[in-house]
């Protein structure tokens, strides 16, 4: 079973190789109603794109997301 996207991110917090995904993870760390179970990429880009309390380029999302079902 793949870990949740949440986890990956946390992971990739002080990334100097990805820092969109460095900046996302910094992001979501702080915002409590982020769906930290989830794995689902629907679930996920809709949160962000209607929810969060945070703006993000959602076209980052899509390559950071390419990169978390890499690993």
């Amino acid at each position: 079973m793949r870990r949740s996207f949440y986890h990956w991110l946390m992971t990739q917090r002080d990334s100097k190789v990805d820092l969109a995904a460095a900046e996302l993870a910094d992001l979501v760390f702080t915002d409590t109603a982020f769906p930290r179970q989830s794995s689902d990429f629907d679930q996920i880009s809709r949160y962000l794109e209607e929810e969060a309390s945070f703006a993000f380029n959602l076209s980052q999302f899509d390559q950071i997301w390419e990169t978390y079902l890499a690993h």
